[in-house]
C-alpha cells in the first residue's frame, strides 16, 4: 500500500490542482481556494486514521484536536466566562487528541470500514455540516468543503488500490479490494452506525438544491 508521504504528497498536489482550477474558473476566491486545497490534502491522509501507532494517526488527531478547540471557542465564547472557556478548550483538546484517539485505535482495524466509500461520504457530509451549521458558511461553500474532503478521501483509497497491483509480477496483492469498497462486509454493525450518522447529519446540512446546482456548474465547466 502507499505510505504516509505518498498519500500526503498526492493529496496535496491534488488539492492544489483542484483549488487552482476552481479559482481560475471563478468558482471561489483565493482564500477559499486555500481551504479547498487543505481539505483535499487532509482527506488524502484521513483514511489512515485507523492505522494504529502510525505517523498518520498522530498527525490526524493533532489536527482534529485543534479543529475541535476552534469550534469550541466559536460555540462557547459568548456563553461562558473566559476561565470556563479555557478549561473547556483544554478538555476538548485532551478528549479528542488522546481519549478519542485511543478509542478509535481500540475499535477499528486498518483497511476495515474506515477504508470505504461509505466512510468517505460520511466524512464529506460531516465537513459540510460543520462548515454550514457551526461555521456559518454559505450553502454552496459548505458543499464545496464537503466535496473537497470526500475527493481527498477517495484519492487515498484509489492510491491504496493502485499499490495493490504488482505490475512487475502481473498479479494482484492480497490487499487488493480492501480500500476502494462500498463498506466492510466484516463489520456490518459498524457500517450501520455510519449510515445512521449520515441520516442524523441531514438536519445539519445545507440544502441539496445547492449541491445539485454546484454539481451542474461543475459539469458545465468540464464540458
Amino acid at each position: 500500500m502507499a505510505n504516509f508521504r505518498t498519500h500526503l504528497g498526492v493529496g496535496s498536489v491534488g488539492g492544489a490542482v483542484v483549488a487552482q482550477a476552481g479559482w481560475q474558473a471563478g468558482q471561489w476566491s483565493g482564500w477559499q481556494a486555500l481551504a479547498v486545497a487543505l481539505l483535499v490534502a487532509f482527506g488524502g491522509i484521513l483514511p489512515d486514521i485507523d492505522a494504529d501507532q502510525s505517523q498518520a494517526i498522530r498527525l490526524i488527531f493533532n489536527i482534529l484536536a485543534v479543529v475541535a478547540v476552534v469550534l469550541a471557542v466559536l460555540v462557547l465564547q459568548h456563553r461562558v466566562t473566559p476561565a470556563y472557556l479555557f478549561a473547556a478548550c483544554g478538555g476538548v483538546y485532551v478528549g479528542v487528541r488522546y481519549l478519542a484517539g485511543a478509542l478509535f485505535a481500540r475499535f477499528t482495524v486498518h483497511r476495515g470500514l474506515w477504508h470505504s466509500l461509505l466512510a468517505a461520504g460520511v466524512s464529506g457530509l460531516s465537513t459540510a455540516a460543520i462548515s454550514f451549521s457551526l461555521l456559518g458558511q454559505p450553502e454552496r461553500l459548505a458543499w464545496i468543503h464537503g466535496l473537497a474532503m470526500t475527493l481527498g478521501f477517495v484519492i487515498h483509497l484509489t492510491l491504496d488500490e493502485l499499490y495493490s497491483v504488482d505490475l512487475t509480477g502481473a498479479r494482484l496483492k492480497r490487499s487488493f479490494g480492501t480500500a476502494l469498497k462500498l463498506f466492510s462486509w466484516q463489520a456490518p454493525g459498524s457500517a450501520l452506525v455510519l449510515a445512521l450518522v449520515s441520516a442524523h447529519l441531514l438536519s445539519w446540512l445545507p440544502s441539496f438544491a445547492a449541491l445539485r446546482q454546484l454539481i451542474a456548474q461543475g459539469m458545465a465547466l468540464w464540458h
